[in-house]
């Protein structure tokens, strides 16, 4: 198995941005502000022939109350699953009482640690590194993560007291890659966590709590999953911090990198325009989707008639969405959700074979044939698949960029419900046959070289 390597010490240090530089990815957010990372962040790094599995963490200040007492808990959980821990402090801000408080952490754990002296530019080396052999944890490293001065060296030192490489084999598949999405303080990370049958993320009673995309790899029955766990998403009116506008960014990235995104819902507060904003997001992006109202058993019958009316009036232009009433909090209904990922999955990802589809579409126009435009009838010859999640059929015709929108939907509808597809978007593009003879002028006839002379005119 490849070695665990956990960034941590106190917020602010550069651990993110350090992340990044040794995954060669910028799936952390970073930037001039402490406390950006809250949950743990997994990422794959690989120096020469050495492969390992990297943990970013959130900051630990020794003087953590409500959520930053979550963040510290995420921090000391990844140190008791790494092998190895870089604990990381900043030669700016210089050796403070968090710093050796942390460094008694580790030692309490035993763990394997290299001490990492960031943010080392414009200082003297020696001058900086001086004060942190105080916390007598052997070697000390000076890097600036920024702009990986040192960072190469410290990694091949730290890596050479591992056993020998394994080969590099190809990658197993991660699974169906699920994105949570939805508005602050639904339970995203309340469901992610009963997912997984661990407390994984941060919860806590407050909007906003996640802040970053966190991807995990996980098995249910043998079968590989990646679960999402994304920042709420306000309206764009109530966004004015950059850190949220980041973490709004990173919620659409992970929308498009997810093969079924599962919209949560707070059935208590019922669907409103943000929920309606966020499935379009997910149609357009072309994604699978499984809608979830999440805290389902705190509502009265009559509140619950009334959010399923609401359901049928407004949900229409997802009626090809699985909705489940859940509750995250007691995991009731949860299970079911896979049964909906699974097929939804499936319709956005199986081949579609070209003689069937253009069957399908003959039948469409033997049913309803296209409309005349300037007296001529809009001829769609074939039809063949052209992508998948979601499923893209190209068809082939005659004045195809004049096809009207209603057209275009029962076309939508009409395969949607003869390849029997659940969960998932249906495209249809057209390409309009080239004409052999575009390029072919009309012959002009030849005047004849003499004309009969006219009647009575002079010959």
């Amino acid at each position: 198995m490849i070695p665990v390597i956990a960034l941590v010490g106190r917020p602010n240090v550069g651990k993110s941005t350090m992340f990044n530089r040794l995954t060669r990815t910028r799936d952390a957010i970073v930037a001039n502000h402490a406390g950006l990372t809250r949950d743990r962040k997994y990422g794959e790094g690989r120096v020469g022939d050495h492969r390992f599995m990297l943990i970013d963490t959130g900051g630990i200040s020794g003087e953590e109350e409500g959520i930053d007492s979550e963040m510290a808990n995420q921090s000391l959980q990844a140190m008791d699953e790494a092998d190895i821990v870089l604990f990381m402090v900043s030669a700016r801000d210089g050796l403070l009482a968090a710093d050796h408080l942390i460094a008694k952490q580790l030692r309490q754990r035993g763990k394997r640690v290299y001490l990492v002296v960031n943010k080392i530019d414009g200082h003297d080396p020696d001058m900086a590194l001086a004060p942190f052999f105080e916390l007598g944890l052997g070697e000390v490293f000076a890097t600036t993560a920024t702009h990986g001065r040192g960072v190469t060296s410290m990694m091949e030192e730290v890596l050479e007291q591992l056993p020998a490489p394994e080969p590099i084999t190809e990658a197993q598949p991660k699974g169906i890659k699920m994105a949570i999405v939805g508005r602050p303080n639904v339970g995203k990370s309340t469901l992610v966590n009963r997912m997984l049958g661990e407390e994984r993320v941060i919860v806590y009673d407050h909007p906003g709590t996640t802040r970053d995309s966190v991807y995990i790899q996980y098995e249910r029955f043998d079968k590989p999953y990646t679960i999402i766990d994304t920042a709420g998403v306000r309206r764009r009116k109530n966004v004015s911090a950059t850190v949220e506008k980041f973490s709004i960014v990173k919620t659409l990235q992970a929308i498009d990198d997810a093969n079924v995104v599962i919209l949560v819902i707070d059935a208590q507060e019922g669907i409103v325009e943000q929920d309606l904003h966020l499935m379009g997001t997910v149609i357009d992006a072309g994604r699978a989707l499984v809608i979830a109202l999440n805290k389902w058993d705190g509502l009265d019958e009559a509140h619950k008639k009334f959010v399923k009316n609401e359901l049928d009036r407004r949900l229409r232009f997802v009626d090809f969405a699985n909705t489940h009433f859940i509750s995250a909090l007691h995991g009731t209904g949860v299970g079911n959700l896979y049964k909906s990922v699974e097929e939804a999955y499936h319709s956005a990802t199986d081949k579609l074979s070209t003689s069937f589809l253009t069957q399908v579409l003959q039948d469409a126009i033997s049913e309803h044939q296209p409309p005349m435009i300037n007296g001529r009838r809009i001829k769609l010859r074939y039809a063949h698949a052209g992508g998948s999640n979601p499923p893209i059929i190209v068809i082939h015709g005659n004045q195809t960029a004049k096809v009207p929108a209603h057209y275009v939907r029962y076309l939508e509808k009409t395969y949607r419900r003869a390849l029997n597809l659940r969960g998932t978007p249906v495209r249809v593009v057209f390409k309009s046959s080239d004409n052999p003879f575009s390029d072919r002028k009309e012959p002009v006839p030849q005047r004849s070289a003499r004309r009969a002379p006219r009647k009575g005119g002079k010959s």
